[in-house]
């Protein structure tokens, strides 16, 4: 199906909009009032503008305020309208949306509202020009999609439709299968949002906190389901009005609106492009640093040794478990060093998983790459880290393994078994962008959102994994637009036993970072311990956390540059991250 972004869900001038819009791919979009108004060009220059892009104007809204009023007021309306007619005319635009009034002088007449609506619709057809009717969620009156339908459907105007918004809908919890019983050419336009739950005024929740369909809680591609299955043919267009969006750049917001109508249209049915690879495990964690002697020595202590060295490139790895870790010294500079770069992460089919990203607007990397190199192919998440898909020593596939060769070591090790998660931190207006990022390409499965305390703000914090938790990111975010983009990243190794890790660690020299005695003052009173176990975890600094599946421990390490280290050991089936210890965790990285 065609695609289609208003205006008004991005940033910059209606130009900037514009072309946003063509580059990442959209058929057409919607001009919002607003955008117009502002705007130096004439209509017929944005017209032209448009369709250079290739673009068509699928929609002009809103018009708002228009029914169920007294006859002097309506007369108004009229003459407002008709100049708005003359206008899309100018514009190139067919449809015009109208939004259910919510004036004080509106009564609540459904035969008033139809047969106003049915004179406006006349109106407009004489412009060439349809009149597409939408429920808003507050409106005074109408404020349900099927209330807005019994009006239209008593007007009986061949250019009176109905508009169908998601958010309008889903956010009052109407049942969206009804759609199906509207005749498909009279539903003539279609728009797109999703939203995070939340307990609040709905204006103010549609205002601020529509996102893209797939990054928030509501069923999305149910609605559109139920629109194709009514008949409906038209552009499938994303309408978001959030405040993030509008401070983020244009173009990398379009980019994410349009692989967000790529995953809705998978997940809704109509479209099939390559199958989701979820990946199975960690393959290697890299990390740049200008200099490997403020990282080594932290490895060292961890129990990590350097295994193998780059037969062409200044990149070391290191190895403990199945836990492995690329040291690379060609940073380009740009980063905080050290920095955790890029991540390799385990695919069933490294090809298709490439393919699956290309669909999704996350095209594969240039990489350089010499003739005996094995072919490893890699995207770019949001905030630039690199993911690699990897099949390490799988027969029949090349192996990245093969193009290190060994080096003299000692091994040794502290009890780390594998790689367990690794958090990174978003550009505060690319969280959204982020977790869209990781459930579509990567194919892992989002967790609920969760808030962290800092002592200077609320942080955001998402998690990603594939179902066996073999695959854990965890996303974070700022407390604001102005917090630092260089927060520190972290990277957990699980281990079966970490008190005696951490005994072991201690011994090899690492630092680990103080807890507060007061934590623990406060862990005796919210669970009871074996005799000695609380003292143990004081004595070592190791936090811990429980749930109804099981246990988790943990410790962290000091930090250096923008990296520090986690160690982790879960009991039963315990699937968080101990976020209630993130406070305590955040509050001694700031002292």
């Amino acid at each position: 199906m065609r695609t289609s972004i208003a205006t008004v869900s991005l940033s910059g001038t209606l130009t900037e909009k514009l072309t946003a819009a063509a580059r990442a791919g959209f058929d057409g979009v919607e001009i919002f009032e607003n955008d117009l108004i502002g705007s130096p060009l004439t209509p017929e220059e944005v017209r032209d503008r448009a369709a250079d892009l290739g673009l068509t104007i699928d929609l002009y809204q809103p018009v708002r305020d228009m029914e169920a009023v007294p006859e002097d007021e309506f007369a108004r309306n009229l003459r407002r309208a008709a100049h708005k007619f003359r206008l899309m005319r100018r514009l190139g635009a067919d449809t015009v949306l109208v939004c259910s009034t919510v004036s004080p002088h509106a009564v609540d007449d459904d035969a008033l509202a139809a047969e106003q609506l049915g004179r406006l619709a006349g109106l407009a057809q004489e412009s060439g020009v349809r009149v597409a009717y939408e429920a808003l969620a507050w409106g005074r009156h109408v404020n349900t999609y099927d209330h807005a339908w019994r009006i239209v459907e008593a007007a009986d105007h061949p250019a009176l439709g109905i508009c169908l918004d998601s958010f309008h809908i889903l956010a009052r919890g109407s049942d969206p299968t009804g759609i199906e019983a509207i005749p498909g050419d009279r539903i003539f336009f279609l728009q797109l949002a999703d939203a995070p739950l939340m307990a609040l005024d709905v204006l103010q929740w549609s205002r601020h906190y529509r996102c893209f369909p797939g990054q928030g809680d509501l069923d999305v591609p149910g609605l559109v389901r139920a629109a194709v299955r009514a008949g409906y043919d038209g552009p499938l267009s994303l309408e978001i009005f959030n405040d993030v969006f509008r401070q983020a750049e244009a173009g990398r917001t379009a980019v994410d609106g349009r692989r967000s109508l790529a995953l809705l249209q998978e997940s809704a049915g109509l479209t099939a492009p390559p199958a989701p690879v979820v990946p199975t495990g960690f393959a290697f964690v890299e990390i740049a640093t200008a200099d490997t002697a403020r990282i080594a020595p932290v490895l060292t202590a961890l129990g990590f040794s350097r295994t193998a060295r780059h037969s062409g490139k200044p990149v070391d790895l290191w190895e403990q478990g199945e836990a492995r870790i690329l040291l690379n010294t060609d940073t380009g500079g740009y980063r905080p060093d050290p920095s955790l770069t890029a991540v390799g992460l385990e695919s069933p089919d490294p090809e298709a998983a490439s393919a699956r990203a290309e669909s999704l607007l996350a095209p594969v990397l240039p990489r350089r790459r010499a003739p005996g190199d094995a072919p490893l192919d890699a995207v770019a998440a949001p905030d630039g880290t690199e993911f690699f898909f990897c099949a390490t020593g799988r027969p029949g596939h090349s192996s990245w393994t093969g193009d290190f060769a060994p080096a003299p070591h000692t091994p040794g090790g502290i009890g780390v078994t594998r790689v367990d998660h690794v958090a990174l931190t978003q550009p505060w207006h690319q969280f959204d962008e982020a977790a869209l990022f990781h459930r579509s390409v990567l194919g892992l499965r989002p967790h609920a959102s969760v808030d962290l305390a800092d002592p200077y703000g609320l942080l955001r914090s998402r998690a990603a994994s594939n179902a066996e938790g073999t695959v854990r990111i965890a996303l974070g975010a700022g407390a604001s637009p102005t917090d630092d983009p260089a927060r520190p990243q972290h990277v957990a190794f699980a281990t079966d036993d970490l008190v005696g890790a951490v005994r072991r660690a201690l011994g090899a020299g690492a630092r680990l970072l103080p807890v507060p005695a007061n934590y623990y003052d406060d862990l005796a009173a919210c669970h009871a311990f074996a005799p000695g176990e609380l003292e143990t975890y004081r004595e070592l600094g190791i936090l811990y956390d429980r749930d109804e599946k099981g246990e988790f421990r943990h410790c962290y390490t000091v930090t250096t540059g923008r990296l520090f280290f986690e160690l982790v050991e879960r009991t039963g089936g315990y699937d968080g991250y101990g976020a209630r210890n993130a406070p305590v965790r955040l509050a001694a990285q700031r002292a």
